[in-house]
């Protein structure tokens, strides 16, 4: 069995189901795609939440570690492990923030697939837009870019002047336009609710 079928089977197969399932209920394949993505997020709540947590740990770490780094400048090893220990007293995982990107990609992935399989999705219109085509005037892919910038920007208050953190602020959104601009605009609708989802739940996690 190769990777493909093992991902058809465990991921496209089923997405194609969830969506057919809701578009049953509402009739609308555009709505289905939005409630599908309100309830992937209600889901992921929770590592989210913790990414947040762990994003604002790394806030107030942040100071320690710009004294080891001045501290330890010529020795890497010692930096390390200053570094981890830090991280290890104040609960910050740096790898937090990646898992909710890691586990969102799998689902686009089975989306556009789901979508390029099922001819009734890819040929639906919804609003300006067929779900299975780009969009025809950019404003789905500028809105996800403006939408992850926003997001990126609440999660990264306090860390403007890391350099690392501020080339993230605006190399992500760029690549999610150039991205938007490529695919279906069903994956854009789904990236936009998504962050949208996900601007509302850090502004009431930060009150």
């Amino acid at each position: 069995i190769s990777m493909g079928n093992v991902f058809s089977m465990l991921i496209t197969t089923p997405l194609g189901y969830i969506l057919s399932a809701i578009y049953s209920l509402v009739q609308n394949y555009g709505l289905a795609i939005l409630i599908f993505t309100v309830v992937v997020k209600l889901i992921m709540m929770p590592l989210l939440a913790k990414q947040q947590k762990s994003m604002q740990q790394m806030q107030k770490v942040q100071p320690l570690l710009e004294k080891a780094q001045k501290k330890y400048a010529n020795d890497k090893q010692k930096l390390q492990q200053e570094t981890m220990a830090l991280f290890q007293k104040h609960g910050v995982n740096p790898l937090a923030g990646c898992f909710p990107l890691l586990i969102q990609m799998p689902i686009l992935i089975g989306i556009y697939h789901a979508i390029m399989r099922t001819e009734e999705i890819k040929e639906y219109s919804f609003l300006w837009f067929d779900l299975g085509d780009k969009d025809p005037y950019f404003i789905l892919p500028i809105v996800a870019g403006v939408a992850t910038f926003i997001q990126q920007k609440m999660m990264m208050a306090g860390q403007e002047n890391n350099p690392q953190m501020a080339m993230m602020l605006w190399l992500m959104p760029i690549m999610i336009i150039v991205f938007a601009i490529n695919f279906p605009a069903a994956l854009s609708l789904y990236w936009v609710v998504g962050n949208i989802f996900m601007i509302v739940q850090t502004y009431i996690i930060k009150g």
